[in-house]
């Protein structure tokens, strides 16, 4: 699973997919999102506002899936095989 790290709060369901590199494009984002084919912790999410909070899980209908995690560190995105 990769890991989105924020330095602290919350970020937007469409802001977390273009910062992780999963669309290329807010309007990419905007159209898998309502569509449908995000889900948010198992749900499926049609608010590109929604607030992602930490351990939040957003899943693509490829099977990529991303965990937020709030460390109080340096934003960052990374890849872990083990989490």
């Amino acid at each position: 699973m990769e890991e989105l790290v924020l330095q602290e709060g919350s970020i937007r369901l469409e802001q977390c997919l273009k910062l992780a590199g999963l669309v290329m494009t807010g309007g990419e984002a905007k159209t898998l999102i309502q569509t449908g084919m995000v889900k948010v912790n198992g749900q499926q999410e049609q608010r590109r506002g929604r607030q992602l909070k930490d351990q939040d899980v957003v899943t693509l209908p490829d099977g990529i899936s991303l965990r937020v995690c709030v460390k109080g560190e340096e934003s960052a995105f990374r890849k872990n095989q083990d989490l």
